[in-house]
């Protein structure tokens, strides 16, 4: 079986826990209130914006060889530079106060997710984060242009406050593919067990940004877990 695959079946549990998540589910369906998608859109912007910064790390702590992983950060770098702004531009159409957010902190869950990275890139392998990239990308997929769609029928607001998710929904598909080329030519063992740690963790960790968003009046407390 492909790494791909495997990478998929070993963390296909994770994946569903995090799916099922009360906030998740009422944002693909559109059922959330404007304060809910604010800070949506907070947490995002706090996470996001350390993407490159995680990307330039993960490089600069690679080998020289193999060169397709090097060259990889590369396009990966140059597809996600300022995608923190679109965020940014999102919440302002929304009338919420990008100045804000941009200086304000994250939440716990959040901070601990990227904090998780760091850690992993810097003291486990640089290779391991693509088990983040994983769980970020293959969930904007699943959920970013659908949710975006039904928020905005539900919200009544403009297109210009979803330029993040109906962008990473279209974008996420082609960056999957890649990915999947991608982790097919990890070979060495020892590294795709820890790229499925990674994304297992991160499962978890991103689940909980999700977890403390809050929730519409129309979802029922007692889901939350």
């Amino acid at each position: 079986m492909k790494f791909y695959n495997t990478l998929c079946d070993a963390t296909e549990q994770q994946r569903q826990k995090l799916l099922n998540i009360p906030q998740l589910q009422a944002g693909a369906t559109g059922d959330i209130n404007l304060e809910a998608y604010i800070a949506f859109l907070t947490e995002a912007y706090h996470h996001v914006k350390h993407t490159v910064p995680l990307l330039m790390a993960c490089g600069s702590r690679l080998p020289q060889e193999p060169r397709w992983l090097r060259d990889a950060i590369i396009d990966y770098i140059d597809e996600e530079k300022g995608h923190e702004e679109w965020i940014l531009n999102d919440i302002s159409a929304c009338g919420g106060d990008a100045e804000a957010v941009r200086h304000g902190q994250p939440a716990a869950a959040t901070e601990l997710m990227v904090a998780y990275a760091y850690h992993t890139i810097e003291r486990i392998n640089p290779i391991a984060f693509f088990g983040m990239v994983l769980v970020l990308e293959g969930t904007s997929i699943k959920m970013a242009t659908q949710a975006a769609t039904l928020i905005q029928k539900n919200l009544q607001l403009p297109d210009q406050a979803f330029s993040y998710l109906t962008s990473h929904g279209a974008l996420d598909i082609e960056h999957m593919k890649f990915y999947e080329s991608l982790m097919d030519k990890v070979i060495e063992q020892q590294s795709q067990q820890q790229i499925i740690h990674c994304a297992r963790m991160m499962y978890r960790l991103y689940g909980d940004i999700f977890r403390n968003l809050p929730l519409s009046k129309s979802i029922n407390q007692e889901n939350v877990q």
